[in-house]
């Protein structure tokens, strides 16, 4: 698997440089209306391999659209593909998506791929057993990324804050091999390379995603102009992702096979990553479409982000969030 979260919130003057040419970027685009051929970004993520399954097994031709997918190793590069235009949708986290709409980017979330309920992790060496006991240590994180934000939320529970430790930047990989080696004492990872990381000897997840449910949500995002020109190919995209739940449901180990394939990793590897990834059904989207007060819904989750984002100073002011959740075509698939 290659990165996830290369994203770095700092880039943000960067993207918004970008999006204003993005118009000419569509220029070839069908006119409203007229049959569009999608152009589907995804890099490795569990939440987002099932999009391969959809392909392989012919489905989003089954449904009537025609889409273009492509696998990006750099997840930087599916994000800026996104923002200035050379993408119809891509597959990114909820905080990557505020990030570039805080750049001027025009976006709009129609599903709710996943939750990462584990598959994100603080681990650290033996003889740090809590949070708390960071304060003054050596941690290993890819700055800006979600595991960074994780690593805040967690020294936050702790009546902590980025001060009281000593952060090292590094790629994820490149962090998890030096945990492994005694270079930092934790790292903030995801999978696989919370693998890497804790085939040290004694280390030990000390947080994860799992204990801020919600605050990780991945999500399949299109250009706020696509969704407005192209409805029915939105829609056909949203139902072909349940369509491919089922066909996964219904063939498991095949499903499997081609997942772990694009992943890189054995299937034995992508078994192990199921419970950290929590793939939503229909049902778990409209509930998190829903707005209310809890981290489960993504309005609250969304704010939060944002709130988050301005008090790290990691932007300059909170992203617009009108126009953001789309749910109306979750809400049209049938049961």
């Amino acid at each position: 698997m290659n990165r996830r979260f290369r994203h770095r919130l700092a880039a943000v003057t960067a993207v918004a440089a970008l999006v204003l040419p993005a118009t000419a970027c569509g220029a070839d685009e069908p006119a409203p209306g007229a049959p569009a051929t999608v152009v589907l970004g995804f890099s490795a993520w569990p939440g987002w391999f099932p999009w391969q399954v959809a392909q392989e097994q012919g489905l989003f031709a089954k449904n009537g659209v025609t889409v273009e997918l492509k696998y990006f190793d750099s997840y930087t590069d599916s994000l800026t593909a996104l923002a200035t235009g050379n993408l119809s949708a891509n597959s990114q986290t909820l905080g990557d998506t505020l990030t570039s709409v805080s750049g001027g980017a025009q976006q709009t979330i129609v599903l709710v791929n996943d939750n990462s309920t584990g598959n994100d992790q603080i681990i650290a060496k033996p003889g740090i057993n809590t949070v708390a006991d960071l304060k003054g240590k050596r941690v290993a994180v890819e700055q800006g990324t979600v595991d960074h934000y994780l690593l805040l939320l967690a020294l936050k529970t702790a009546g902590l804050t980025e001060a009281d430790i000593a952060l090292k930047p590094m790629l994820t990989d490149a962090g998890a091999a030096a945990f492994t080696t005694g270079e930092v004492d934790a790292v903030g990872a995801f999978a696989p390379f919370t693998t890497t990381a804790l085939g040290l000897a004694g280390s030990k997840a000390i947080a994860t995603s799992a204990d801020f449910p919600g605050a990780i949500p991945d999500h399949l995002v299109f250009t706020a102009a696509f969704v407005k020109d192209h409805p029915t190919e939105v829609q056909a995209v949203v139902k072909t992702w349940f369509d491919t739940l089922a066909w996964i449901k219904a063939n498991p180990d095949a499903a499997i096979d081609i997942m772990a394939k694009k992943a890189g990793v054995s299937a034995a590897d992508y078994k192990s990553y199921d419970a950290g990834t929590t793939i939503f059904t229909r049902e778990q989207n409209l509930a998190a479409f829903t707005p209310g007060s809890t981290p489960a819904n993504l309005d609250f989750q969304a704010k939060s982000i944002a709130e988050f984002m301005v008090s790290a100073k990691l932007v300059d002011s909170a992203p617009p969030l009108d126009g953001l959740l789309e749910p109306k075509f979750v809400q049209a698939v049938s049961p």
